[in-house]
């Protein structure tokens, strides 16, 4: 996995919508509206060994603008962070997989009775967001300003993809990838309706989505998972390349 490459594209994605402020060898993202912390975090240089002083003043620009210090990255291209931060009261949040898509792409044929296409009405969008709610178990209806979401990531050559069976056109399955970005881009959000499950059709969309990708120009595909998610994403054709460190004060 080309992991400079893929940290190149974190970097590049939090400063989209994002204020960022470089801070030692860190590069320090907040979102003006929405305290998540999954949308305020900071990635270190490649090779960075940060003193405690830098360290000290990334902890104040975060809690200046009333967010929790935080930071996102390879691990391994930045091994000496880590430890530097522990000594600051830094807290490890979880480890995520680094996972990339080989080379190999039509791998999978759907099954006869399941149509994948991409969706462009509103209608289409709004199936693909209310796929994701129900195989990710959240309990919300998606609304307006999620499709909008997905309609801008289309619009910024992003891609998605919506699984349909049968002649009723059921919506069963969807996936997306985040606009790309020198050649890079993120599989994110693939899920497939609990009554649709082990019939191929989470593989398909794999298939579906790295085609679609590559066709646009995308030479490196990745994600990040979990533990469950992992073994999950094992089975459509990822594969483990490194991890992403979570941590934060």
């Amino acid at each position: 996995m080309d992991f400079a490459a893929i940290q190149g594209y974190l970097r590049a994605s939090v400063r989209q919508g994002r204020d960022c402020e470089q801070i030692g060898p860190f590069l320090a993202s907040v979102s003006p509206t929405d305290a998540n912390p999954f949308f305020n975090y900071a990635i270190p240089e490649d090779g960075a060994a940060p003193t405690d002083g830098d360290v000290a003043a990334l902890i104040d620009a975060y809690e200046r603008r009333l967010r929790k210090p935080r930071l996102e990255y390879i691990s391994d291209l930045a091994p000496a962070v880590e430890s530097t931060l522990l000594a600051a009261g830094f807290q490890i949040e979880g480890r995520l997989a680094l996972m990339g898509l080989d080379s190999e792409t039509g791998r999978t044929v759907a099954p006869a009775d399941v149509e994948l296409v991409a969706p462009s009405s509103g209608d289409d969008l709004l199936a693909v967001r209310a796929v994701q709610h129900e195989a990710y178990e959240d309990p919300s209806e998606p609304d307006e300003h999620e499709v909008a979401s997905l309609r801008r990531s289309l619009a910024s050559r992003g891609g998605a993809v919506l699984a349909r069976v049968g002649d009723e056109h059921i919506a069963a399955g969807a996936g997306e990838y985040s606009p790309i970005i020198d050649g890079v881009t993120e599989v994110t959000s693939i899920g497939v309706r609990p009554a649709y499950r082990r019939r191929g059709i989470a593989a398909a969309v794999v298939d579906w989505l790295a085609d679609s990708a590559r066709e646009s120009g995308a030479t490196t595909l990745f994600l990040m998972a979990n533990e469950a998610e992992e073994r999950l994403y094992a089975r459509v054709g990822f594969v483990t390349g490194g991890r992403v460190l979570h941590i934060s004060r």
